[in-house]
């Protein structure tokens, strides 16, 4: 794919002579994981809350982004704030929020607190990736990414911890992701059906989560089994 991208986009600004950079996500859930698992089930409506550091590990001076990521009818709406590692742990479990002075971080904030006011979230998973980046040379709200060691784990959730955890994808698979507000290029629509690349759905919490609960039914079907035996 990567001849015909760089014919017609641009890379990230992030993305200096071809680098990718880390992206690190702690994700809250409800103590029943309710969340993640109505997003499974592909509902018309779903919204998740997320920490998130482009540094690893973060400091608490570093800056991180909380966000509220929303999908209706397959449309995705992302609202999210700057603030410290240190503030954003102490809103979220405290509720005090930073001082912010512009009216559409105030406003974010509030909708922050609805999100929790609602849900009794925790973190409950952490999911780090690293990430190539491209925007349309004609179109920059057309972006393309490859990610690739997506890197998972349920325990340690703190950004101020190093990523570590388990292999969601194989060291030589990349999810490309294609965000774009109308219909895709024919020029890209060509090149997928040229490679033979389908579409598929691949949730990166979801993956994450029904890995775990595969790994707690193993487990305890082999608890009954040594009970059996013994």
């Amino acid at each position: 794919m990567l001849p015909v991208i760089h014919e017609h986009m641009n890379p990230d600004k992030y993305c200096v002579d071809g680098r990718e950079y880390g992206i690190y996500n702690i994700y809250f859930d409800t103590p029943d994981n309710f969340l993640i698992r109505q997003s499974i089930e592909k509902p018309y409506y779903k919204e998740k809350l997320r920490l998130r550091s482009y540094y690893s590990p973060a400091s608490p001076d570093d800056t991180v982004f909380l966000e509220v990521k929303k999908k209706v009818g397959g449309i995705v709406t992302k609202r999210r704030v700057a603030m410290t590692l240190r503030e954003a742990e102490i809103y979220l479990q405290t509720r005090v929020k930073p001082y912010f002075e512009a009216f559409i971080q105030q406003q974010v904030m509030k909708e922050m607190d609805v999100f929790l006011n609602h849900y009794d979230c925790a973190p409950k998973q952490y999911i780090s990736y690293q990430r190539a980046a491209f925007f349309g040379k004609g179109d920059k709200e057309f972006r393309l990414t490859f990610d690739r060691k997506i890197t998972a784990r349920r325990e340690a959730l703190s950004l101020a911890k190093e990523s570590y955890g388990e292999q969601l994808i194989l060291p030589n698979q990349r999810l490309m992701e294609i965000k774009v507000p109308g219909s895709i290029p024919l020029w890209l629509s060509e090149a997928l059906s040229a490679l033979e690349i389908r579409r598929r759905s691949f949730s990166k919490y979801g993956t994450a989560y029904q890995n775990h609960i595969r790994r707690q039914i193993e487990a305890a079907q082999q608890s009954e089994r040594k009970i059996s035996y013994a």
